[in-house]
């Protein structure tokens, strides 16, 4: 709540009549209390992000391991726009990215994609688990975004190698932006929600959207791949490369914006 009530006038806000000393230490507590409801009504709780830091970085690839997971500022299509981001990443769990970009191109490309991510492909052999071996995915977030420019707080899943073959966004939060391909399906029912799916031509990239933001909660991961193998958009064999959770930004209106992530984790079962 960001509205302020105009405070009434009261008998000794006359600056011409004494104040009594015991009458003015209690309207100075009531005004001290006053602020602090104020700021906590209008401030967002961990507003600042996390205090300090462990990792910051500016640059287009930078790239943090903590607890078997990654924090990366991906600026992968930033060449070509003018785009600034700095990320800064208490854990895994907790961090925050500030990002300047506008869409004057007029090309609505998406231009970052900070995030974290579990992995579960071996960089070093090309290795992936099979999808068909795992009992249960699910995963839980926690996101702020600031309603600016256009942008889409979502989970991009990799298939059969990374970037792979298919490509399965969920996205929990978006602003003035719409998903690559065409409705296919609509009317789904996950996490007590509404979804729609997109998808382009080939399955190539395949997206859930659901009927309203999601800011925090655990997403069944498992139950939507499993649908998609049903009905023939993913293979019975394809291999689990990636998990990420993060924003697409096209978008900040040209001034910075700031985008906060205080929650995220992946749970697997395995046969």
């Amino acid at each position: 709540m960001s509205r302020l009530m105009a405070r009434p006038r009261v008998p000794h806000d006359d600056p011409e009549m004494p104040m009594p000393h015991t009458f003015r230490r209690l309207r100075l507590l009531a005004a001290m209390l006053s602020i602090v409801l104020v700021a906590l009504l209008v401030t967002p709780a961990h507003a600042a992000g996390c205090s300090p830091p462990t990792f910051v970085t500016s640059a287009p690839d930078g790239m943090w391991s903590n607890g078997g997971y990654f924090v990366h500022n991906y600026m992968w299509n930033a060449s070509g726009y003018r785009v600034d981001q700095t990320l800064r990443a208490c854990s895994y769990r907790q961090w925050s990215v500030t990002a300047t970009a506008d869409n004057a191109a007029q090309d609505g490309a998406v231009k970052t994609y900070p995030s974290a991510h579990k992995d579960f492909h071996n960089w070093t052999t090309g290795w992936e688990p099979r999808l068909s071996t795992f009992t249960s995915i699910r995963s839980r977030f926690s996101a702020r975004s600031p309603g600016v420019g256009i942008y889409n707080v979502a989970y991009d899943i990799w298939l059969n190698g990374v970037p792979g073959q298919h490509e399965v966004m969920i996205w929990t939060d978006n602003y003035r932006q719409v998903p690559a391909g065409t409705l296919v399906a609509q009317g789904l029912r996950f996490n007590d929600r509404t979804w729609k799916v997109f998808a382009t031509p080939g399955n190539g990239t395949v997206t859930f959207l659901p009927d309203a933001r999601l800011t925090q909660g655990t997403l069944d991961i498992k139950a939507r791949l499993d649908w998609l193998v049903r009905r023939g958009m993913l293979p019975a064999t394809a291999t689990l490369g990636q998990i990420c959770f993060g924003v697409e930004i096209v978008s900040t209106g040209g001034r910075p914006a700031a985008f906060y992530f205080d929650d995220f984790s992946v749970g697997v079962g395995r046969t």
